[in-house]
């Protein structure tokens, strides 16, 4: 079957049915609406087969549902993910007859999938470029701090410290694109500059994940652009630019690097247990529309989050799914190297360990900071613990010493 399949939790309002209340998200988001339409007669029946269905529904106690409603594949444009969520995720969440509305989950069959490219890279082609493919360790990376305000030869001469210090990947802020303060090719050039150093010094390929994050009119030109003057990652903070913005990122063949997507703003969405849209749904439409690298968030870090449900978001990013390839875990947001046994232990060693303020507030500064983070992720994988391996080490002695082990 091509249909897909949304699952739901929700709320009925007071008086209002579990069976009407799904029936009314069912026919809100196809072929129905509040009352008997004229429009739907003997003529136009044949509406009906683009009805949606309620498939189940699954009382949780406490006034609280789970359903699963069948959409027809027909009503959806093949490729087109923005119409995808005005399906699954529109007007439903302003239904007056309910109180509370979460998108948990979608079903894509494989007729979505075969419409999408998916990444260009994956998981396989991030490895391949920084020289992991064999050793298979997580990556580490790091975000440029503070956030904004730096020129970008002072971006350029932190990155070149973490590039030193040993990370994978050097990514922007989120909320760092084209600034005056710190113009995005003037950036680009000064830290490409300053990672060709650290490659000539290390031996090793750093990732810079520029923040091209734009209008919809200025994205593949920034990106082209970007990618002409030697970027070799691009960056899309994809809920604020939306999922066509890394499609068309993805479609263009001039577009020949990895493409890291932030979720800023997904807090907005996924936070409240009750209302909203689950970080699964969100996961997985960033794979279809070929997303490189995705954060998924920590188990031990500042943002709070779901052990168990981040594990299934990892997990949806790196299964089997046909030709479509693999996406990178990112976990980010408040780490640093006393918390990397508890990510490593929790989500696998296929994952990137992004630490800001753990790699550029270790008392030694950023390179001694980006050194404490891989002798972390060594210790972890010489099944030896953190305490002890610092015991020989003295960068991660001191971050531990800064930040303790927890």
């Amino acid at each position: 079957m091509d249909d897909l399949i949304a699952t739901y939790y929700f709320r009925p309002k007071g008086g209002v049915t579990a069976d009407f209340a799904a029936q009314a998200i069912s026919e809100e988001q196809t072929t129905g609406t509040w009352t008997h339409l004229s429009t739907i007669n003997d003529h136009t029946a044949y509406v009906h087969a683009y009805d949606g269905e309620v498939m189940d529904i699954v009382s949780l106690g406490d006034g609280a549902y789970v359903t699963r409603i069948r959409y027809p594949y027909e009503i959806f444009e093949p490729g087109n993910i923005p119409q995808y969520l005005s399906v699954i995720a529109g007007n439903l969440f302003g239904l007056g007859k309910l109180e509370a509305v979460r998108l948990l989950d979608i079903d894509l069959p494989d007729a979505f999938r075969t419409v999408h490219t998916g990444p260009k890279f994956g998981i396989e082609g991030v490895r391949k470029i920084v020289g992991t493919e064999i050793s298979r360790r997580p990556h580490v990376g790091t975000i440029i701090k503070p956030k904004v305000g730096l020129n970008p030869m002072d971006t350029a001469a932190v990155a070149y410290e973490a590039a030193v210090g040993g990370v994978d990947l050097i990514k922007d802020d989120e909320t760092l694109t084209n600034q005056q303060f710190c113009p995005l090719m003037d950036r680009l050039s000064a830290v490409m500059d300053a990672l060709d150093k650290a490659e000539q010094e290390t031996g090793h390929t750093v990732l810079y994940a520029l923040n091209i994050t734009s209008g919809g009119d200025k994205i593949v030109e920034i990106g082209e652009k970007a990618v002409r003057s030697g970027a070799n990652m691009l960056m899309v903070d994809v809920l604020t630019a939306g999922f066509s913005a890394v499609q068309a990122l993805v479609a263009d063949p001039a577009i020949t690097v990895p493409i890291h997507v932030h979720r800023t703003m997904h807090g907005a969405l996924t936070r409240n247990p009750h209302h909203g849209i689950a970080m699964r749904p969100i996961a997985k439409l960033v794979r279809l529309c070929g997303g490189d690298q995705l954060h998924t968030g920590t188990v031990s870090g500042k943002m709070g989050g779901s052990a168990a449900e981040i594990l299934g978001d990892n997990m949806i990013l790196t299964e089997p799914w046909g030709s479509v390839a693999p996406v990178f875990p990112v976990a980010s947001g408040g780490l640093h190297p006393g918390k990397i046994h508890a990510e490593l232990a929790t989500l696998g060693t296929e994952i990137v360990l992004q630490a800001g303020g753990g790699i550029h507030g270790h008392p030694d500064g950023t390179r001694a900071g980006a050194v404490a983070m891989r002798q972390a992720v060594d210790a972890f994988l010489a099944d030896v613990s953190a305490e002890e391996y610092a015991k020989t080490h003295t960068e991660l002695a001191k971050a531990l010493a800064a930040w303790g082990s927890t």
